[in-house]
């Protein structure tokens, strides 16, 4: 099972085989089910200075910092960067409607996910783009014991966020890990092309609009419909992960 998958990933970067020791977990639409509410937070502070958008592209924007978020927007709009006082004021706006809609509910299927990494002595590593505390805060309640905080990487950690490859690699580095000992788990294509830029085995997951045929483009090695068939399917994939090695013939 996965064998394909796995002999292609490990071809495609020269590498013998695998040891996965480590997990490194994007939080929205992977843990929680809140990019709708951060696509309409974005549209609604986006329409008041301006700029024209769709709902859509929010979700293809998945990944990156807030700062780099307002850039693309700015220089599509308007032709340059926002200032760093612009960035800090629309994002904090964005912030604030995010948290002025209903609270998200964790995506099902990951708990059961988390809970079974952790019984098989995987390390846990959260890696977001996202800056927003209001989710951030809820992790230890809603996934207890799944991250400390010397184990997550926040949109605020790095300079470069996904699609490239840092904020993995600085994942990696907090888990003591090498790329060939990292899975990634990710919904969007800027954070599949971010973790497979890093070397890991990545795996989409299909758990809003966008297909999997553009996070198989992106990178992924393989793609589940939702967390819960991939939490179903994690004791099959890791075994495989662990004893095959690379069809040298």
């Amino acid at each position: 099972m996965y064998n394909n998958e796995i002999d292609s990933f490990l071809e495609r970067h020269n590498y013998v085989a695998l040891e996965p020791r480590a997990a490194l977990i994007d939080m929205d639409g992977t843990l929680y089910d809140s990019m709708p509410n951060h696509a309409e937070a974005w549209m609604k502070m986006v329409s008041e200075i301006g700029i024209s958008a769709c709902r859509e592209e929010f979700f293809m924007y998945e990944g990156r910092t807030g700062a780099s978020t307002i850039n693309l927007l700015f220089n599509r709009e308007f032709g340059r960067d926002a200032t760093e006082a612009e960035i800090k004021e629309l994002y904090h706006r964005k912030t604030v409607y995010f948290n002025e809609l209903p609270p998200v509910e964790p995506m099902p299927g990951a708990a059961e996910l988390l809970r079974f990494l952790e019984q098989v002595g995987m390390k846990r590593v959260l890696v977001t783009g996202s800056g927003q505390s209001s989710l951030i805060s809820r992790l230890e309640h809603d996934f207890p014991g799944a991250f400390t905080e010397d184990m997550m990487v926040t949109g605020r950690d790095v300079t470069h966020g996904k699609p490239a490859p840092d904020p993995f690699l600085m994942a990696m580095k907090k888990a003591g890990v090498s790329p060939a000992q990292s899975i990634v788990i990710e919904n969007a294509p800027l954070g599949v092309e971010a973790g497979d830029a890093a070397g890991a085995f990545t795996i989409g997951v299909t758990t809003g609009p966008i297909p999997g045929a553009a996070l198989k483009n992106a990178g992924a090695a393989i793609v589940f419909d939702d967390m819960r068939t991939l939490a179903d399917q994690m004791p099959f994939m890791l075994y495989a992960l662990s004893t095959q090695p690379r069809n040298l013939n």
